[in-house]
């Protein structure tokens, strides 16, 4: 609540020495906003917007309001990200999963949501596999990718140290978590993911960088950390302009699994 108050300065005689002109009355208003402390409970409530309901597992588990990516029944939302045709990766009916798999066709397997996104809210469920091979970056390897660019890292780092930048939660390359707060291999881990786009002006250049929360069982792992530009292997970070893109699930030789894939976009 504020109260106006105008205050009249009176007049003002200005004399203009240097030109020697007859002085001149000016009026002066200024305007003093002072807050005044409400005095009924009413006087700060307020009835609209109203929010939408959402029912937080009232799609199989997955909100509502949801755009469910995978729920085990087959890999409809899905493309390749390297070749044309049909995912290669492998559904297990039992636990309702997807499983990376490369044929003797294909080099790489990695795949892309057909839909585009923005800021979103993303939850998906992964495990390693339970037999594992290899150590370092080549032990229950994966990673899931915002708008196609950005990385967070997907790893078995049970009794397996890596660099920490890309260790599992990792949003690779840029910024080591809070946390390791994985399950024990072969179990399932979840990422709930809140992640909002960078924003570019018409010159392409960045004028806001994206930002990530990330929850890897519950535990905050990443916490609004603003986004660099790409995740690279090699170099800087880049900040090309972009518009929406894919969700990435990547394929790095390791028969890593997911399930439970949803999506509430946040535009």
């Amino acid at each position: 609540m504020k109260r106006v108050l105008v205050v009249f300065m009176g007049l003002l005689l200005l004399h203009c020495k240097q030109e020697q002109k007859e002085p001149k009355a000016v009026l002066k208003e200024e305007i003093i906003e002072e807050l005044v402390e409400p005095v009924k409970p009413e006087d700060t409530e307020f009835y609209s917007p109203v929010p939408p309901t959402v029912h937080p597992t009232g799609q199989n588990g997955a909100p509502s309001d949801a755009i469910v990516l995978f729920d085990g029944s087959n890999l409809d939302a899905w493309a390749p990200v390297n070749y044309d045709g049909a995912v290669t990766w492998i559904l297990d009916k039992n636990d309702k999963s997807m499983i990376v798999h490369r044929t003797n066709d294909t080099l790489n397997a990695t795949i892309k949501s057909k839909r585009k996104f923005g800021s979103v809210q993303l939850h998906l469920e992964w495990k390693s596999p339970k037999h594992i091979k290899g150590d370092g970056q080549n032990r229950g390897n994966s990673g899931v990718f915002l708008q196609e660019r950005y990385e967070v890292q997907i790893l078995d780092n049970n009794n397996n140290d890596t660099y920490v930048n890309g260790q599992v939660g990792s949003v690779y390359k840029q910024s080591v978590p809070l946390a390791k707060a994985s399950v024990p291999t072969g179990q399932w881990n979840s990422y709930d993911i809140i992640y909002h786009a960078p924003e570019f002006n018409q010159e392409g250049e960045k004028t806001k960088a994206a930002t990530i929360t990330v929850l890897h069982n519950g535990v905050l792992i990443q916490d609004h950390f603003e986004i660099k530009g790409t995740t690279e292997y090699i170099g800087w970070p880049k900040n090309k302009p972009h518009g929406d893109g894919s969700i990435i699930l990547q394929d790095h030789g390791s028969p890593v699994s997911y399930r439970n894939i949803w999506v509430r976009e946040l535009n």
